[in-house]
């Protein structure tokens, strides 16, 4: 395993679900910056300001019991899908601590290729140099704060949009324009903030525990071509989406009846391990022997904690990702991936993105329509369906325990 690590944030590269590597970031725990940096005036008010908020977020933590058995069990309060501090104090919590995904390498293959990103408040950039080299950082100009770049693409250097001044691929500060006056100005401490890099092995047991031996043997491996990405952004809490995908197939045959159509709902089962929820379901194609089968036999679906996706079936693979924006807002990037042998047949491939589409429409219009229902005076808690609805408790048991911390 090749993997990184930062003093704030890193950049981990794991030869893991194919050929083009998965890239993660790390964010070590900090304080606000509120906190960190009182003004000299009412320091003392904003720092119980916050010690208020913290308090007042732990009060709605343990409104969750995770002890108690998912049989008797109430799933979490409303407040953890609408409450704009609970949402802050969660991305502290659950995302800038512990390993993060961001992307492939795919998407980086070649020297000055780049690609930009968010994850909460924090904006990224991910490049790879002229000597082959990937960097990680900040994506914000230490002038001004504007991003420096947008979208992804190829550049010689990166010029900020706002007063242009330019960045190499290495981060460093090329060119300040118009400072010629400027005192006590090192340019050399002005570069884009680093996600530093360095070798850690033990990552990849961190992020994927013991199911990572399962996941290979289920063909979630290095053999599959890189296809294509989907963008959604859904009007729901981050959490919702993951509730969604965690319900054990409950859902599926209301909301899914062509996906379901291919699948034989009876079979269905989940497995947990330590950071790690796997449902599988056999398929019940009733395609011709002579047209290929885009679900296959078995359909495998392994949930890593706390966003990221992979999906098996048939020839194909697809890893979403699930990045929060804002209490009610969230992006779900979907990467997917097909058995080499199938990577030329266009016709195939269209017909099955097609679906896979629909399926997408099918979930935003769901999780959706639950964030509007959290939203209102009329819910406060529910509860879950033991037998199927597991993998959802053991997710709100890791959120438990982290926030807890």
């Amino acid at each position: 395993m090749t993997m990184t690590t930062a003093t704030t944030m890193a950049v981990l590269l794991k030869p893991m679900i194919s050929a083009q590597r998965l890239l993660l970031f790390q964010t070590q725990k900090h304080t606000s910056i509120i906190a960190q940096q009182p003004k000299q005036h009412g320091s003392l008010l904003v720092a119980s300001s916050v010690r208020q908020s913290d308090n007042y977020c732990q009060n709605l933590v343990d409104e969750f019991d995770p002890n108690i058995p998912i049989e008797k069990a109430l799933t979490p309060p409303s407040s953890w899908y609408t409450d704009p501090s609970f949402f802050d104090f969660e991305l502290h919590r659950v995302f800038y601590r512990g390993w993060q995904a961001v992307g492939y390498t795919e998407q980086i293959k070649n020297p000055r290729d780049f690609f930009t990103g968010r994850l909460g408040n924090v904006e990224f950039l991910v490049c790879r140099d002229d000597d082959g080299k990937i960097h990680a950082f900040h994506n914000v100009c230490r002038h001004h704060a504007s991003l420096v770049a947008s979208g992804n693409g190829q550049k010689s250097c990166f010029v900020c949009p706002y007063h242009g001044w330019t960045y190499g691929l290495d981060g460093a500060l090329l060119k300040a324009t118009r400072m010629n006056r400027i005192q006590n100005f090192d340019v050399n401490e002005f570069g884009l903030k680093l996600l530093n890099q360095e070798a850690d092995d033990t990552v990849g047991s961190e992020w994927l525990g013991s199911c990572s031996e399962f996941l290979g043997a289920n063909g979630v491996d290095s053999s599959l071509s890189y296809l294509c990405r989907r963008v959604y952004d859904i009007e729901c809490n981050w959490k919702v989406f993951c509730d969604n995908y965690l319900d054990g197939g409950y859902h599926v045959p209301y909301a899914h009846k062509g996906l379901a159509s291919g699948l034989n709902l009876n079979s269905y089962s989940t497995t947990t391990y330590e950071k790690v929820s796997i449902q599988s379901c056999d398929g019940d194609s009733t395609e011709s022997e002579d047209d290929i089968d885009r679900l296959g036999s078995k359909a495998l679906y392994a949930f890593i904690y706390p966003n990221f996706m992979i999906n098996r079936y048939g020839p194909w693979m697809d890893t979403n990702l699930v990045l929060p924006l804002g209490p009610r807002k969230c992006q779900v990037i979907f990467d997917y991936f097909i058995e080499t042998h199938l990577k030329d047949d266009k016709d195939f491939i269209e017909r099955s993105l097609v679906d896979s589409e629909r399926v997408q429409i099918e979930d935003t219009k769901l999780c959706e329509g639950v964030q509007r229902g959290l939203e209102t005076p009329a819910y406060s808690s529910g509860r879950y369906a033991p037998t199927v609805e597991n993998a959802m408790h053991h997710f709100h048991q890791l959120l438990h325990d982290i926030l807890k911390e």
